[in-house]
Parts: structure tokens; sequence; C-alpha cells
């Protein structure tokens, strides 16, 4: 018989569905049993995409024996960290705390009724090896240790509270200390983690780190990211055949991915490559952007709009089985003619780069002069045949956030290459959120197979806020900027803390945790304080709303000391510090609709940080004041304003595109 979890809505859970343990999905029923019963909770977390958490699932989740013992002695909570990343962060960090190591997925923690954790790990085998413990044999031990040691416990317990609450940041800077200081710690903290070689930053395992790309982008480091960039376009991190990025390297050089593939370092990447090639015109970024877009909208957009969540690093049960290929295989699919030009250029005249003689395709060599036909036609025949293979599992959970980087990724390069079916996608996705997700003026975190729940999160409001500024440079509609608005209400009465600033990750009427975090760094997403603090001050410059950029500008003074002090991780509210340091810039364009998409187009062709770009047509009502100017005889008026000065208004293109780069550079200095 299926337990509890055959009702939820994430897939990771219903994979759960069919276990002979007692799951529950977090929530009273289990939390008031343990209670009542006074039995330890065994809290597992983890996300359908994940290869370890299906190994553990297989060798323990599945097994009669082990799940008899988990139901005898503990209270079983099984956690979607993609639904439920307040959970996840939570107990991350009590896991770092008690082990003194990384966290990961499958997440295990042993807690106390209370919700308090008292031991916990990653994965951990059925039987002992690794130097870790079998798991029918920690329960055991586990369930001992909970009878005969709690006043030891609970001692622990207390410390690991004030531990969290330490965490809090306390002493901000007085707004006066703000500057460039703090963003030059990053740029030198990047600069001395650079891998120079391959790109990237640190060594293996290597993570994209888009965020901090764009940060030295913005501030002219333009070599780092045009390095990395490349070798992960090259590199097996890279879907050759199919775009799209995977979730991270295995080793150093990019060469082969854990094959899971996340929509949210996709979206975010997309926005990068398009940015990376105004800089460089590198035609390798465009290719690589243009797959990537396909590969989003052809997989991973849903009939109703919204974007899935993951692709499955497995595939009948082996990682990366859908995506490696035996050399003869290859050879047997293309013509003599393909094979000479494909083989040299992706590496399978070498030594296989896989495990069991597989090989993961890449670009070992350029292609040789005048192979693009032969290369196109080969990739089609590859990609065909790969689509006959047993395809990865699909997370088909919609989540706001992960929605909100999509679009931002999705209009910043319909914008920057003039793809328009990339915009009308982004919308398609906006649609859906606000028709399926957006309820009683509030925003819900999920959605599957008709059902939206869940409060949502800092992500959701903050990531949402800035990809509607970002296609209000696509298209103006005034109902964009409303709803932007309309969000930032809700992030500033449920998330801001008033007294001491910085958003936390949770709302106020949120359900009571352990802990509530306030999180400045950023992870595999952005930090949701540093998104917030940027979108709040552009929104501020178009609304001339101040109380926007006053609850953004206390958010900067908040982290300001950590970045200055401690700056990895903080690639995001480097942004957002810079761009506050400098104030925000908008191009305001009013005219009639055909020539103002034609100015619209000419200047989404520049590289322009910190600049927004709006192009609004004569006789649009119900402007705020800071977008309503005046109507004046000639085809187009720009206006440039900085904060809430702006220059005199122009008629002459070529000098408006000089006064916007004239803007960023003095914004990059």
């Amino acid at each position: 018989m299926p337990n509890r979890l055959a009702q939820e809505t994430s897939p990771y859970l219903q994979q759960h569905a069919a276990n002979p343990v007692d799951w529950y999905p977090w929530g009273p029923a289990a939390l008031e049993r343990a209670q009542r019963e006074d039995k330890p909770i065994l809290l597992s977390v983890g996300y359908s995409a994940c290869h370890w958490c299906h190994v553990m699932a297989h060798e323990s989740f599945e097994d009669a024996t082990v799940a008899a013992l988990m139901n005898r002695h503990f209270v079983n909570i099984k956690v979607d960290r993609e639904e439920r990343p307040d959970i996840d962060q939570i107990y991350q960090s009590a896991h770092q705390m008690l082990a003194r190591g990384a966290g990961g997925w499958p997440l295990t923690m042993f807690l106390s009724p209370d919700g308090a954790p008292f031991f916990g790990g990653t994965y951990f085998p059925k039987s002992s090896r690794y130097g870790l413990p079998g798991f029918a044999e920690l329960l055991e031990r586990l369930a001992a240790i909970w009878k005969e040691k709690r006043a030891e416990i609970r001692e622990q317990n207390d410390q690991l509270r004030s531990a969290f609450a330490r965490t809090l940041p306390k002493a901000g800077a007085h707004r006066s200390e703000l500057s460039v200081a703090g963003v030059r710690a990053l740029i030198d903290n990047l600069r001395a983690n650079f891998d120079a070689r391959h790109g990237g930053f640190g060594q293996a395992p290597k993570f994209p780190h888009p965020t901090d790309l764009e940060l030295c982008l913005r501030k002219g480091e333009v070599g780092m990211v045009e390095t990395t960039l490349r070798r992960m376009c090259e590199g097996g991190i890279y879907d050759q055949l199919g775009g799209g990025f995977c979730r991270y390297s295995v080793d150093a050089t990019w060469m082969i991915p854990h094959f899971e593939k996340m929509l949210y370092d996709n979206g975010p990447l997309l926005a990068l490559l398009a940015e990376t090639w105004l800089v460089t015109r590198e035609p390798l970024f465009a290719r690589c952007a243009a797959a990537t877009a396909e590969w989003m909208l052809r997989e991973m957009q849903s009939p109703e709009g919204g974007f899935y969540s993951s692709l499955d690093a497995d595939s009948e049960h082996a990682e990366g089985k859908f995506y490696v290929w035996e050399r003869n295989e290859v050879r047997r699919l293309l013509s003599p003619e393909e094979w000479e030009a494909v083989a040299p250029h992706f590496g399978l005249d070498g030594a296989p780069n896989f495990e069991d003689r597989h090989w993961h395709l890449h670009v070992a060599q350029p292609l040789a002069a005048g192979g693009e036909a032969l290369l196109a036609s080969a990739r089609g025949k590859l990609l065909a045949a790969r689509e006959q293979r047993v395809r990865p599992g699909r997370d088909e959970k919609v989540l706001v956030s992960w929605n909100a980087l999509a679009m931002r990724g999705l209009a910043r390069a319909g914008r920057v290459f003039g793809r328009p079916e990339w915009v009308a996608a982004a919308r398609r996705a906006l649609e859906f959120v606000r028709a399926r997700m957006w309820r009683d003026d509030r925003l819900l975190a999920t959605y599957k197979d008709g059902r939206a729940h869940l409060q949502a999160y800092l992500d959701d409001y903050a990531f949402l806020i800035h990809a509607l500024l970002e296609l209000l440079q696509c298209e103006f509609v005034a109902a964009d900027l409303e709803f932007a608005e309309q969000l930032a209400s809700v992030l500033l009465e449920q998330f801001d803390d008033r007294e001491t600033g910085g958003f936390y990750f949770t709302a106020r009427d949120h359900e009571r945790l352990l802990h509530r975090p306030k999180p400045g760094h950023d992870s595999a997403l952005p930090s949701g304080n540093g998104v917030a603090a940027l979108a709040l001050n552009r929104l501020a410059a178009l609304t001339g709303e101040d109380r926007y950029s006053r609850a953004a500008e206390r958010t900067l003074e908040l982290f300001f000391p950590q970045l200055r002090d401690h700056p990895a991780g903080f690639g995001m509210l480097g942004q957002a510090l810079e761009e506050a340091l400098a104030q925000p810039s908008t191009l305001i364009l009013r005219g009639q609709p055909q020539p103002l998409a034609e100015w619209s187009a000419a200047l989404a062709n520049e590289f322009l940080p910190g600049t927004m770009v709006l192009g609004i047509p004569d006789g649009v009502a119900g402007l705020p004041p800071a977008l309503d100017k005046p109507g004046r005889p000639a085809p187009v008026t720009g206006w440039l304003c900085r904060g809430m000065t702006c220059l005199e208004p122009s008629t002459d293109l070529a000098v408006l595109r000089r006064a916007c780069g004239e803007a960023a550079a003095r914004g990059a200095g």
C-alpha cells in the first residue's frame, strides 16, 4: 500500500510513496506524533534529480528490514528541499555545526520531537563502507542514545539554538560607511581563487557561479568571465547535442558533470551568456545561449506555460547513461565524412573519458575548416538517436523562484539577440504564475497537477520582481509594473526586518521553525537579500517610492561589514552595493511604437550594466511621475535619469547611446 507521500505534489516525495517506511511529509501530524509518543524524528531531505538520494533509497528505504527499524524507533519525515528550502537551510546549517563539515543531499538528520537535531549526516550506506557506518547499525545506536543520554541531548540542543542565534548578522554599517571597498574586496577574492587555465573558481568539484561572473563582467574583469564561459561551453558540463548546462563538474576541467540539469542554473547562465556576448561578440556564446534557450523551451516548459524544475542525473538506475556514447555507436550513426569531422572535434578519437569505456562529448579540438555543415548534420543524427533512449526523469513541479530566474534569463537573452519567441516564453511563464500561484495577494511557492500550495519565500518575491523589471525592458506593460509593486509590498510587510535591516527567508506569518534565517550569501541560487536590494533600488527609480530604496539601503548596511571583511560568496550583494552607490540609471524612451521599437532594439545591442531602458509608447496613462514624461513632436525622445535626476531630453539616438555608455563606465569605475 502506498504511504502518506502518495498525496503530495512533490515528485521526490512521490518516488518514496511505495517504500515500506512509514513516511510522513513535514507537517503537524508528524510533529505532534513525535511529541505524543516521545519519539525522535528521522528527517530525510533530498530532491528528485539527486543521484545519491536514489542510491540511499534503493539500498535502505526500499529494504523491509531497514524500514522496520526506522518505523520502530523513529517518526520518519521526508522533505523535498526544493519545495521546502526553509527546512533544508536550517538543517544543512545544523549539520555543519554538529559535524564540522559540508552538508549535501541526501541530508539525514535525527531530531528531538521539538525539531532540534542531535545527530546528522548525508548519505549512509546500508552496510558499513566508505568509512561510514551502516544505516541499520546507526539506527539502533541512535535509538539507544535517545533513550540513555537525554540530558546530554538537551544540553547540545541548547548550545545549537545559541549557535543559530549567532548566525544572524547583528551590527551593520552606517550608511556613510558604504563604499566600493566591499566590491573591490569581492573582486580581489575572485581573482585569488580563479583558475586561469580552466576557468572557474577553486578546484574540483566546480560550480558555474554565474552571480560572481556577472559581477566580474560589470567590473571589467572580462578575462575571467570569457575564459570560464568558453571552457564551460566547450566542456562536458554543457550538453553538446541538446543544449543546457548540468549542475556542476566533478573535475576541475568541466569535463564530466554531475548529470542533473536544473532550471535554476540555466536561467542565470543564459543571461550571463547574452551579456558576455555583448562585450566580446564571441560567436560561441551566442550559439551556446541559443541552444540553451531552445532546450528550455523544448524540454522544460509545460503546456500551461510554467517551467519544470529539473532533469534527473540517472536513467535506468545509472548516472549519465542517457548522455554518454560508445565510439562504435557514434560511427555507425554517421556518414564517413561526418565521422571524420566529429571524431577529433568531440574527442572520440582519443581515450574514453567516462566509466566502462564510454565517451562523454566535449570539444577536444577546434572543428576543421569548412566542417560546420557536417557538424550540424552529425549533431542532428546523434540527438535523434539519443531521443530514442530511456529518458531521465523530469521533476514537473513548478517553483516560482526558479521560474523567475528562467523568465529573466529568457527575457534578457531574447532582448539582446532579437529573439521575440524567447521573450514570449518568459511572458507565458509569468502569466502562468499570476493565474495559478498568486492567490489573495500572496504567492504560493510550488505547483503541480493543478494544485498550488506552500507559502512562498523571500526568493520567490525578490526573483520575480527582478524578472518583471527585465520584462518591462522588453515591452512596457503597465500591469507588470503594478504587479512588481504588489510583490514589493508583500516583501516589505512580511520579510523585511525593520529594526536591524535585511530580509528573512520566511514570512512573518510562516510556520514557526527552529530558526528563521536571514541569508546573505549566494548558494547555487543568488542571495535573496542581494536580489531584493538590487530590485527594490531599481523599482524605486521607476516609481519614486522611497520605502523601496530605504529597505534596500538597510539591507546593504546590515551585510556590508561581512561583505567587506569576508567577501567570498557575496556576489549578488556586491552587485546591489555597486549599483546603489552609483544610483540606478534609467533611460526612458517615449514616442511612436515603430521607431520606439527600433531604438530599443539598438540599445539592447549595447552592454549597459546598471541602466534600465524602458520604451513607453505615447498615450500610456497612469504612469508614476518618474516615467510620465511629456509628449514631444519627435518620433522618439529619451530622458537619461540617475535616481530622480535627469539629463536634458534628447531626440538623437547616438547622443543617448553615448551618454548611457558613459554612465555605465562611471558605475563600473
